[in-house]
């Protein structure tokens, strides 16, 4: 299979064959093998961003974070916590073929409105749109969308 390329910088990734024919990644941060799907592409350029160009240390991403919403476990993809464990950004990963519109948004405030971060980012990949949370209401406040 292959995949797109994405509005990212460029990674490596560590990956393998399984023996019924999937393709894996490591996951450094989580220290384990995962299938390598078109939203996990795009959520290991999006960690490595965070990693490297954004400076967060590996040990303040969580990936899969939980948020009970209405007595329903979900999990948000990625969260960003500060030093004293409060999370501060909170990143919606969907696959390159899925449209960032307000559904995708309204997903991540329904997560946002447990988790209480200052940012939200929404991502295909290919368009990735930032907000600023202030006293309930979001704010955009820089996007990356695709040039058509």
């Amino acid at each position: 299979m292959s995949y797109p390329k994405l509005n990212y910088p460029a990674i490596r990734l560590r990956a393998r064959h399984t023996a019924n024919g999937k393709t894996e990644v490591f996951d450094a941060v989580r220290g384990r093998w995962l299938v390598l799907t078109p939203e996990e592409w795009v959520r290991r350029h999006v960690v490595e961003f965070l990693r490297t160009e954004c400076g967060f240390a590996p040990q303040l991403i969580v990936e899969e974070y939980p948020v009970a919403i209405n007595g329903m476990s979900q999990r948000a993809d990625i969260v960003v916590v500060g030093r004293d464990a409060s999370p501060l950004v909170v990143v919606e990963c969907k696959e390159p073929s899925v449209k960032i519109d307000g559904g995708v948004l309204a997903q991540v405030v329904r997560y946002n409105s447990v988790l209480g971060c200052r940012y939200v980012v929404i991502t295909n990949g290919v368009d990735t749109y930032c907000y600023m949370c202030d006293g309930g209401e979001y704010r955009p406040i820089c996007s990356f969308p695709h040039a058509e």
